[in-house]
Parts: structure tokens; sequence; C-alpha cells
């Protein structure tokens, strides 16, 4: 597995971790780093470290103005897949909630996808060239 300083890491804030670890790691293929809930887990798909950080950690303390970080943005991590449809198929028949429909577009197909807390996952099939 890459280390992860040579990953690239990206921070989802969710509402249960050991929820969102579950739906990574059983519906997505990600692989668990580290896990310590209810505050903080860390899985891996490749080069893409996923920092999963409950309201408990850290990341979830109150800024100085009172905003509360949250779940649930429109920034997302983006999954490449051979086959969207399949791909599209087994994840309905796993449970998970999609945002649309596949959408095609000059560059390929996608479609969105959420975790457990609402955060955005894109699956993109590339156009053939």
């Amino acid at each position: 597995m890459t280390q992860p300083t040579e990953m690239v890491s990206v921070r989802y804030m969710v509402d249960d971790v050991a929820a969102a670890v579950a739906f990574y790691t059983e519906v997505l293929d990600f692989q668990v780093l580290t896990s310590f809930p209810p505050a903080f887990a860390d899985v891996a798909r490749g080069p893409l470290r996923l920092l999963l950080s409950g309201p408990a950690s850290s990341a979830g303390r109150p800024m100085p103005d009172g905003a509360v970080p949250g779940p649930g943005g429109w920034n997302r991590i983006h999954l490449i897949v051979d086959d969207i449809e399949a791909e599209v198929a087994r994840l309905k028949a796993a449970g998970a909630p999609f945002r649309n429909a596949i959408l095609s577009g000059p560059g390929g197909k996608q479609v969105l996808i959420q975790d457990p807390a609402g955060n955005v996952i894109e699956l993109f099939q590339p156009a053939a060239r």
C-alpha cells in the first residue's frame, strides 16, 4: 500500500465515523488505515487517503466565529470506473443513495452518490478516445 505521506488526503466531516468506515470499506472498496471512533478514522483506496472526522474530532471543533464544520457540501472525491452502468447497479443493490441519474457529457459519464453523512462521491467513466 502507498505510504500516507505519498497519498492525496481529503477530509470529510461525518456524523458517524463507524457508519462512514463501513460505507467506504464495504461499498466502495477502501481499506482502513486507522480507526478511533467516534472521533476519527482514515481509509484509503489507491493513492487517496480519506480522513473521516466526526463531531468529537479536532477538525469538528467550532471556529472562532462560532461556525461548526459539518458534512454534506458539494466538494467531492472523484472515483474513475470502467463501467458506470454496472457500478450503479452494484451500488443500488448495496443500498447506496444516489443524488442523480447517470449524466453524459463530452468527457464521459458521471453520477453522484452520498455517504451516510451526506458527503458526495462522484463516479466517473471517461469517454472512449
